[in-house]
């Protein structure tokens, strides 16, 4: 598997994965009837932000977008958004593309990486930020719709460099 810069070429693998995501409504915050136009303006980062894609055999398994977190002020702390098919889940796609992140982050200067809505019954992320070095700093009761829990909590996750 290698994580690089997504190309236009990888957009219908990359299509696929957020459709099937973001439909699913137990991961992330996004509106599931979402078109593909609003996904593609959504994900793809331009700089200083990136969007990078990982892959095998020619196909895209994950992908993954950071930036600064805020505009201004804000600027020299990072985000992150990762999204894994879902036949590839376990299979370290997620953890490469954390630490691609992660690295980049340190590369470009930033102090810092935030993520501001991780659901907390996505235990499978939270395991991997947190082996990953994040600390949760807060969690918003009861702020996410799961299709099958019901409300639960986002955790706003943080790692300072």
């Amino acid at each position: 598997m290698m994580v690089r810069d997504f190309g236009d070429d990888d957009w219908p693998g990359v299509w696929r994965i957020i459709r099937d995501v973001v439909t699913g409504q137990e991961t992330f915050p996004y509106d599931p009837r979402m078109t593909e136009p609003q996904a593609r303006a959504m994900w793809i980062e331009s700089p200083p932000g990136r969007t990078v894609v990982a892959v095998a055999d020619g196909r895209v398994l994950g992908t993954a977008k950071m930036g600064p977190n805020r505009p201004g002020p804000g600027a020299h702390v990072s985000t992150a958004s990762f999204m894994v098919a879902p036949d590839a889940r376990g299979s370290g796609v997620g953890t490469a593309l954390c630490a691609f992140a992660l690295d980049w982050a340190r590369a470009d200067g930033y102090a810092a990486m935030q993520f501001n809505a991780v659901v907390e019954s996505n235990h499978a992320a939270v395991h991997l930020y947190r082996k990953q070095g994040f600390d949760i700093l807060a969690t918003v009761p009861r702020a996410f719709a799961h299709p099958t829990l019901g409300r639960v909590g986002l955790h706003l996750m943080y790692q300072e460099f």
